[in-house]
């Protein structure tokens, strides 16, 4: 029996909040379908209904946040195989429980966030193993890294992908461009946060080369001050702020834009090309972190530091024929192959056997 922490329903969706809610709108899937019998949703008092039907839903306990998910989570789950998909779990549950740690950003990119944050994160990723928690994480670059920086091998560390899927549940909201004056096939998109590692500060020849041709870069997302420190925006006269976006919003973004730009140095998976990728929109990334092994062949590559520099990437994708219609097409099959049902029962296999 299995049972989910759901906290993470109490929390701004970023990255690890969607893989959160996906995951377990499959899991939730699955026991309709009665592969898993017993399974419970465990969160905090006070929220709305939960939305997974299929779910024993638990609502309990009189504290938030952290102190709920350490304190009073681990005895409500007793019994069950406790699985926490957003980074963080209790270290009461001991060897009874899956934890999926997205990235090692705290150690390896230090500067993107607050102090307090790194440190607590730093503590309790060092703990959860060598309590017997089970970890899980995203990417294979993942892995690599966690495991360097807990001293434990990586095959302790199991891998699950993410899914892309979820951007064409809702239908597109066509009036987004018009709300932000943009035109489809004249403008490039960046979605991410603002934290240093997403690379948004460095933007300033992208948007001069767009302006030279008539084009603007529109940059969707907002940061979470408490944990991230800001780096800055890409700032010009090519350059279209459109903070937070619903799903409906970004699926026409992506499926309206000239192409994602993503020059991110540091990614646990980069879930914005794989949504970019599902809605056939051409991606130019960073080669850098896990970024590769979520677009293959199927995305135009430059370096950070490297030879391969972005406005030269982003030139080539103008001025070459075809190149555009390549890149949805092979962007759309590399997509095809990335699924939440497929990561979800992944992530099955992979929990601890029994209660151990």
């Amino acid at each position: 029996m299995i049972a989910v922490n759901g906290r993470f329903l109490t929390q701004r969706i970023t990255g690890v909040q969607r893989f959160a809610a996906e995951i377990t709108r499959a899991l939730d899937a699955m026991a309709a379908e009665g592969r898993l019998p017993g399974a419970r949703l465990l969160r905090p008092a006070g929220g709305p209904p939960s939305p997974f039907a299929h779910l024993a839903d638990d609502a309990f306990g009189r504290l938030r946040g952290q102190a709920w998910e350490q304190v009073e989570l681990p005895a409500r789950a007793r019994g069950a195989v406790l699985v926490n998909l957003g980074n963080t779990a209790p270290l009461l549950a001991g060897g009874r429980q899956a934890v999926v740690i997205h990235d090692a950003g705290a150690f390896d990119t230090p500067e993107s966030y607050s102090l307090a944050f790194r440190s607590w994160y730093r503590s309790l990723h060092w703990a959860l193993p060598r309590a017997g928690a089970r970890l899980l994480t995203v990417s294979e670059f993942s892995r690599g890294r966690i495991a360097h920086h807990l001293g434990i091998p990586p095959e302790r560390i199991g891998v699950v992908h993410e899914g892309g899927e979820h951007i064409l549940r809702e239908p597109e909201d066509a009036g987004v461009l018009a709300r932000h004056g943009l035109q489809p096939g004249r403008f490039a998109i960046v979605v991410g946060t603002r934290a240093a590692h997403k690379g948004l500060a460095g933007l300033g020849e992208v948007q001069a080369l767009l302006a030279a041709r008539g084009l603007v870069l529109a940059v969707a997302g907002a940061a979470d001050a408490n944990v991230f420190r800001n780096a800055g925006d890409p700032e010009g006269q090519a350059v279209v702020p459109l903070g937070r976006v619903t799903d409906a919003e970004l699926r026409t973004l992506y499926a309206a834009a000239l192409c994602l730009i993503f020059p991110s140095r540091y990614e646990g998976f980069g879930l914005p090309p794989l949504e970019a990728m599902t809605c056939g929109c051409p991606v130019v990334a960073a080669h850098a972190a896990a970024v590769p092994e979520v677009c293959g062949e199927a995305a135009l590559w430059f370096d950070n530091d490297g030879p391969r520099r972005l406005p030269d990437a982003l030139a080539r994708l103008l001025e070459e024929p075809g190149l555009g219609a390549r890149l949805r097409a092979e962007g759309l099959a590399r997509a095809a192959g990335f699924s939440w049902r497929a990561a979800a029962e992944r992530l099955v296999a992979l929990l601890p056997k029994g209660d151990a």
